[in-house]
């Protein structure tokens, strides 16, 4: 069953799982999965929370001693989900120590409602590294204008990061600059660089959700011929973009300060339209030195019949840039698209962060004890 995720692994991406819930923790599924499946990482947002604790399994007795301590809903919440992110960094520490720190690691997001927010973020950031106390978190702070400051305070001060919600090649290429000027800024107050890390999680499947849904209203045979290529073509100029980056005399400086490349995270894996193989955004993006975070149906599907053959990015920018200008020749505008997406990703996570907080608000009222 493992062949394909081992395969994967040896071609040099890391595997992560994009989910976490308590009972994940507490059965034993999360250790089996990093044993068994080649997981070597986890990553939370505030959707997954949402719908982990909304379910409620095995929040109830914490969920009744913050009740019972009367905590604010936002203190209940950042109480809950620090301690699974906490749980699962010790599961995954073994992993932490064996790889360097470079995986074994467990992300955990910012407020979403402080995305647009430039200090916010940073004191929300800071508090999340205290509050969690694992050397191998990594800290959520989104890709928008007002992250990105955000992203280069919180790496000057030696806190890894994974910066989220990448839809554009030009946003992209200034969260790589942010990271670089945070690195140089915790060289120079003399950090040990070896031991911040970062990832860059670049969301794939959501662009062609977008693109092709335009490719369809627009029905000609030439739009309908270019459905399910942009997001591959996006995620593979970002790479390129990454090792342009990554071998630039800028770079060079910090690598002999043993500093560690901010590797290209695959994000948003699972695959939403059925029309294509469950694997697409695996399969098709392999190259090493990056990261797939997958939902558990794609880390399964993978598992099952992924088809991996060795890098399937190199030698393809050519391909791509043409698919992507395709695609703008129609007068689809990738400026709007990636604009779009950021704003909707933001809006998205604010309002599961939003119905989590009434969801857990309504259980801490129902387990609050009564007075007298």
């Amino acid at each position: 069953m493992t062949d394909a995720l081992k395969r994967l692994s040896d071609e040099g991406v890391a595997i992560w799982l994009d989910d976490l819930s308590r009972k994940r923790i507490t059965s034993g599924n999360l250790a089996e999965l990093i044993d068994q499946q080649h997981v070597v990482g986890v990553t939370t947002n505030p959707s997954i929370f949402q719908k982990a604790i909304s379910h409620g399994d095995g929040y109830e007795q914490q969920l009744t001693n913050l009740a019972t301590r009367k905590v604010t809903v936002d203190e209940a919440i950042r109480m809950i989900t620090t301690a699974d992110v906490r749980d699962a960094a010790d599961i995954l520490r073994p992993v932490f120590d064996a790889t360097d720190g470079q995986d074994g690691r467990v992300s955990i997001e910012v407020d979403p409602r402080l995305a647009h927010h430039t200090d916010a973020t940073i004191a929300e950031a800071k508090q999340l590294a205290w509050l969690v106390d694992r050397p191998n978190t990594l800290i959520k702070i989104p890709a928008t204008k007002a992250g990105l400051p955000a992203i280069t305070e919180v790496i000057g001060k030696g806190i890894s990061v994974n910066v989220t919600l990448i839809f554009s090649l030009e946003r992209y290429r200034e969260v790589m600059d942010a990271y670089l000027a945070g690195l140089e800024k915790a060289k120079a107050a003399g950090l040990d660089l070896s031991r911040i890390h970062s990832v860059a999680s670049f969301f794939v499947s959501r662009v062609d959700s977008e693109i092709d849904k335009r490719l369809d209203a627009l029905g000609t045979d030439e739009a309908k011929a270019l459905k399910g290529k942009a997001a591959l073509a996006n995620a593979r100029l970002a790479y390129q973009a990454y090792e342009e980056v990554f071998s630039s005399d800028r770079w060079a400086a910090l690598d002999k300060a043993q500093a560690n490349k901010q590797r290209p995270l695959w994000a948003s894996t699972g695959v939403k339209d059925p029309a294509y193989k469950d694997t697409l955004y695996v399969d098709d993006l392999v190259a090493p030195g990056t990261v797939n975070t997958m939902p558990e149906a794609t880390l399964e599907a993978t598992a099952d019949h992924g088809q991996i053959t060795g890098n399937t990015i190199a030698g393809t920018y050519e391909q791509a840039q043409a698919e992507l200008d395709a695609v703008e020749k129609l007068g689809i505008s990738y400026d709007d698209v990636v604009q779009l997406l950021e704003d909707e990703g933001v809006e998205k996570f604010e309002a599961s962060w939003i119905d989590l907080l009434n969801s857990t608000e309504a259980e801490l009222k129902r387990l609050a004890p009564s007075e007298g």
